[in-house]
């Protein structure tokens, strides 16, 4: 590779015939404390859930503390999208963010690696994924 960053093209050769999934990772931050954060959780958990529903969300979620036992208001949220400018639409639909308690930075993710297992229990309804 010639000096300076990769290519997105290069990166794509390289990864040879792995997965090489495009999606776009939505890093959410709380802007002015969490009283805001807490008074859109309901209108933001109900999007989520259409979101989901309608096969645009791939997993979302918060991220812990460093603790493992407290969330100081950040998350993370996987989208298809057709493009960034697309993703970063998705995003400002979140009232989450539409309301200004959480700001956002949408990063394109090339998934390669990685394995998912999925066990349904058809008598029980029980799932789990490892």
């Amino acid at each position: 590779m010639a000096d300076g960053s990769p290519t997105r093209s290069q990166i794509l050769e390289a990864s040879g015939d792995m997965l090489k999934w495009q999606v776009y990772a939505i890093h959410t931050f709380p802007e002015n404390g969490m009283v805001p954060v807490m008074e859109n959780i309901g209108p933001h958990l109900a999007h989520q859930a259409k979101m989901e529903e309608d096969g645009v969300y791939i997993a979302a979620g918060p991220h812990w503390a460093d603790d493992e036992e407290t969330w100081e208001g950040e998350g993370l949220i996987i989208v298809r999208a057709r493009d960034l400018a697309h993703a970063r639409e998705i995003a400002e639909s979140d009232p989450m963010h539409a309301s200004g308690a959480r700001s956002f930075r949408v990063r394109p993710w090339l998934i390669n690696e990685g394995t998912i297992t999925v066990k349904v229990n058809f008598a029980s309804g029980a799932r789990e994924v490892f």
